[in-house]
């Protein structure tokens, strides 16, 4: 009787475990609530342009930018004064590579390249805006070809301008073209890394650590940006009315969140980095993974607006984005839902000619093709 007691009680509990493991038993599957498309369908983004109730699109555009960046609270303060400090330089053809140092912000003082084409100024200039790519020991370096630093470094460098920049540093082909380019890591990459080292799941933990802090990564990330634009605009050489931005992937992403954040940018190009949440927020994308999203989130912006939305906030400033038909974290039916909404509000403000979209035979790549079509888009607008 002992024995068949024990034996009910362990059916018993084999049967509720095998209920609770049940998948019908659940309310997530994968990493998305089972209630996503419900979610999704309460995001009607009443700020976008159209559905706001401004008619004046100036208007529209304070509001919107208003609002995007109370989103992005608890930020650090733009530095009293730069300090800023050369460290090193190298000639190169055309141009000369400096390594920088200065304070980005009121908390923070970083190191940065620094690229100043041969001749008289003042130059046109780019803000560099690198990947996220989960790789995390190099950033700035990524875009720009590093100088005086460990072989592991340029190794690094090197291995992964092959794989994902067609073999060019694309921040040294810029400044071969007449530009001033600016390179600086974003949190967590290269120079601005993690003591103990890099990884995957650290940036969790620090997106989580700053959304107890009323603030979060991204915003963080964002606001840099901001500041390596005003301080790239207020370099002597630079014509303060004559910058621009650039990134790939992440950086993409970056690139046209500083259009849309400040007038400091006067135009931007984003490679591979443009979709809808419609398409995005599914139980297949990339996106629902976490981890490298952090760097991308701003709490609460969804309620008001939709990425295409955010980065119409630019307009009508000279806008290029380029994405890959063949890009697997890209889904081509959000890539073109958000040139639509895009090109819509570029248009209903007559300014059609100056937003470039278009997809690309390619994948998740910025190819050396596509690298000379984004010179030739910043040549003709930052260049007299």
């Amino acid at each position: 009787m002992k024995y068949l007691s024990t034996f009910l009680l362990l059916l018993s509990a084999w049967l509720t475990a095998s209920a609770q493991t049940d998948s019908t038993a659940y309310e997530v599957t994968g990493n998305m609530p089972v209630f996503y498309r419900q979610m999704k369908q309460q995001l009607t983004f009443p700020l976008a342009w159209g559905k706001a109730e401004e008619t004046d699109f100036d208007a529209w555009k304070v509001r919107a930018r208003n609002r995007l960046m109370e989103c992005m609270e608890n930020i650090p303060s733009a530095p009293e004064a730069y300090g800023l400090e050369v460290t090193d330089r190298e000639r190169r053809e055309g141009y000369e590579a400096r390594k920088i140092v200065f304070n980005l912000s009121g908390w923070c003082r970083v190191p940065a390249y620094l690229l100043i084409p041969d001749g008289e100024g003042p130059f046109p200039a780019i803000v560099l805006l690198h990947d996220h790519g989960a790789h995390f020991s190099i950033g700035k370096e990524k875009m720009v070809r590093p100088f005086h630093v460990a072989p592991e470094v340029m190794k690094d460098a090197d291995q992964w301008v092959d794989r994902y920049y067609d073999g060019q540093y694309t921040g040294d082909y810029l400044a071969r073209h007449g530009y001033v380019v600016l390179a600086v890591d974003a949190l967590l990459w290269g120079e601005r890394g993690r003591k103990e080292g890099a990884s995957y799941d650290a940036q969790q933990a620090l997106a989580s650590n700053f959304l107890q802090m009323g603030t979060s990564w991204g915003a963080f990330i964002h606001m840099d940006d901001v500041r390596s634009a005003e301080f790239l605009a207020s370099l002597p050489f630079v014509d303060k009315e004559r910058v621009g931005c650039l990134g790939f992937s992440m950086g993409a992403y970056r690139s046209w969140m500083l259009g849309a954040l400040t007038d400091a940018v006067r135009a931007s190009a984003s490679v591979c980095w443009m979709n809808t949440t419609e398409y995005l927020m599914t139980p297949t994308n990339n996106q629902n993974k976490g981890g490298s999203a952090y760097a991308m989130l701003v709490p609460g912006l969804r309620r008001y607006l939709d990425y295409p939305h955010v980065a119409s906030i630019a307009c009508p400033k000279p806008t290029l984005l380029f994405n890959g038909t063949r890009d697997k974290l890209f889904p081509v039916e959000g890539v073109n839902d958000a040139y639509r909404e895009m090109q819509s509000v570029w248009k209903s403000q007559g300014a059609s000619d100056r937003l470039v979209t278009r997809l690309w035979d390619e994948t998740h790549f910025f190819n050396r093709e596509m690298q000379q079509a984004v010179l030739a888009f910043f040549d003709r607008w930052l260049k007299p």
